[in-house]
C-alpha cells in the first residue's frame, strides 16, 4: 500500500495548481490536505482529531510556509525535532524568493524549496 502525500496549503487556488501539478505527474498516493499547520501537526502526531489514524507517516510533505496558526516553518522545526517524524521527505512550497528564509528552511532540514 503506498503512503499518502501530505499537502499542508491554506490558499485554494494554490492548492488546486499543486492537485493538478500532482495529478499530472500520475502519482497513484493519496493526497491528505491539511489547511493550517496547527491541523497538519496533529495529523502527523496522531493527536486530536487524528488521534485514530493509521500508523505511519506520509511519503512526503508538500508545506506551505506562510499557514495559519502554525507557520510553515515552525511545522518544520518539529518534524525534524520529533524522532518519529524526523525521516519524513519535507518540500517547502512558497512564492517568497526571500533568502532569510530561504536559509532558515535548509537549516531547519527542508529537503526541497519550490515556488
Amino acid at each position: 500500500m503506498l503512503k499518502p502525500i501530505l499537502l499542508v496549503e491554506d490558499n485554494p487556488h494554490d492548492l488546486e495548481l499543486t492537485l493538478i501539478a500532482l495529478e499530472r505527474s500520475q502519482l497513484a498516493n493519496d493526497v491528505v490536505i491539511m489547511r493550517d499547520g496547527a491541523e497538519a501537526l496533529n495529523y502527523l502526531q496522531r493527536t486530536g482529531d487524528h488521534a485514530g489514524r493509521a500508523d505511519g507517516n506520509p511519503a512526503v510533505l508538500l508545506l506551505d510556509l506562510k499557514l495559519p496558526k502554525v507557520d510553515g516553518l515552525e511545522v518544520l522545526k518539529i518534524v525534524r525535532e520529533t524522532p518519529e517524524l524526523r525521516s519524513i521527505p519535507v518540500v517547502m512550497l512558497s512564492s517568497s524568493r526571500e533568502e532569510p528564509v530561504l536559509l532558515k528552511a535548509y537549516e531547519l532540514g527542508v529537503n526541497a524549496y519550490g515556488v
